[in-house]
């Protein structure tokens, strides 16, 4: 397949959508929040977005890189990866008004590529389903694209459509080839991620290819491919530690930023259950170390999660379902899970309830539930928090649907090889 008709591919997939009254209105109207967020971005909130922290990343990995994880050069800290910073050098020389706007347009293109590779992955791993519910999936497809995140998304300048993408396409990758050139290309684009984003981080011991049958306590372990899948996923992780390695204050500023410093402790929204505690006790007054706080609950979900993955009872979907766990635990998990990540995680739960039987418990009691609230009243929960945060600081309800969907992905693996529901 040549990149010529590739090219051809995805446009008349895309003719193919915009057919459809459904996908054509959420079209316009995502279009729509686009062009509100350029015009609020750059009157209204011009100092009061996180493009305006990327942008100054790249300015600063230009001009004095040692100090790229000094709080005081930014409003908000900048907690990712090094190189991050390179991808933003563009968009600083283009200036702040033209490298927001074309970050954003950009983000905009994407939106649409996610809605095609949303139609293929389903239509891989369903292609009955995706043929007998077309309509029924392009008005989900519709949904999210008209999402209330994607406003907040264009609004604060946020890059979460481009992991989506990128996302999507190391599972269509995955999915579509099995051999080890393209295994390892898929986890590539997999690290890749983690650049723009550590969010990604908790899906790479996902992708390794391990099961084991507790009845027979048989272990099955695809070493070469898992090992491929590995190496290439830590590939662009690994070229980070080229900077550390010259630069010896990055890592430091890195450690500390993420994991010691105090904006970790500070009360705000995020809807993790590591952030829950710490505002539990910041509110009640109690001593705390944030880093034993992290650990204590990446112990027990991740761990909990990773059990559920390898001791699964069906491969039919794991490579899908292993995305969803490592989000969905890293949201749980990390400091910081804010409502504009979510736009990562609903195409994955799209997918999900359009990949398993119609009639799955499944997804009508946590897939669906979760989909519909990260896409339409999440974000209330945000204000109700402001509204509270003097008597009750917790941002919890979206925790609630995070677990759910933790719990509707581990039902799923956990069902026997014939049981969809």
């Amino acid at each position: 397949m040549n990149k010529k008709s590739i090219k051809v591919s995805l446009f008349e997939e895309f003719q193919n959508l915009y057919k459809n009254k459904w996908f054509k209105t959420a079209f316009y109207i995502n279009a729509a929040y686009l062009i509100i967020a350029i015009v609020l971005t750059l009157t209204i909130f011009r100092n009061f977005n996180d493009f305006l922290v990327y942008y100054q990343v790249g300015g600063q990995f230009i001009k004095d890189i040692n100090n790229l994880y000094n709080p005081i050069n930014y409003k908000w800290a900048f907690r990712y990866f090094p190189l991050f910073g390179l991808i933003f050098v563009p968009y600083y020389l283009m200036g702040f008004n033209v490298g927001y706007a074309i970050a954003q347009i950009i983000g905009f293109i994407m939106n649409i590529l996610i809605s095609i590779y949303i139609f293929r992955i389903i239509s891989l791993l369903n292609p009955d389903r995706a043929k007998e519910e077309y309509d029924r999936l392009i008005i989900f497809i519709s949904l999210f694209l008209i999402s209330v995140p994607q406003l907040y998304n264009y609004i604060l300048g946020q890059i979460n459509l481009y992991l989506t993408l990128l996302l999507l396409l190391s599972i269509f990758l995955f999915l579509k080839y099995n051999d080890l050139r393209w295994n390892l290309i898929s986890s590539i684009i997999l690290g890749c991620t983690t650049i723009l984003k550590p969010i990604t981080l908790f899906i790479i011991p996902f992708i390794l290819l391990i099961k084991i049958d507790l009845k027979t306590k048989k272990i099955e372990i695809n070493w070469k491919k898992s090992l491929i899948r590995i190496f290439g996923a830590l590939i662009p992780i690994l070229l980070n530690f080229i900077l550390f390695f010259l630069f010896p204050s990055l890592l430091e500023g890195f450690i500390e930023i993420n994991l010691m410093g105090t904006n970790p402790i500070d009360l705000n929204h995020s809807f993790s259950i590591t952030k829950l505690l710490i505002n539990a006790f910041n509110f009640l007054n109690i001593g705390f170390n944030q880093l034993l706080i992290l650990l204590f609950t990446l112990l027990i979900i991740m761990g909990s999660g990773f059990f559920i993955y390898i001791v699964r009872k069906k491969n039919k979907n794991s490579i899908l379902q292993g995305y969803v766990m490592g989000i969905v635990i890293m949201l749980l998990v990390y400091f910081d899970s804010w409502d504009h990540h979510l736009l990562i995680l609903i195409p994955l739960l799209l997918i999900s309830i359009f990949t398993i039987s119609p009639n799955s418990i499944v997804a009508k009691k946590y897939f669906i539930p979760s989909f519909f609230f990260f896409s339409f009243t999440d974000l209330a929960c945000v204000g109700l928090w402001y509204l509270l945060q003097n008597w009750f600081p917790f941002n919890f309800i979206p925790t609630i649907f995070l677990i759910l969907a933790f719990i509707g992905s581990s039902k799923y693996l956990l069902k026997t090889k014939n049981s969809f529901q």
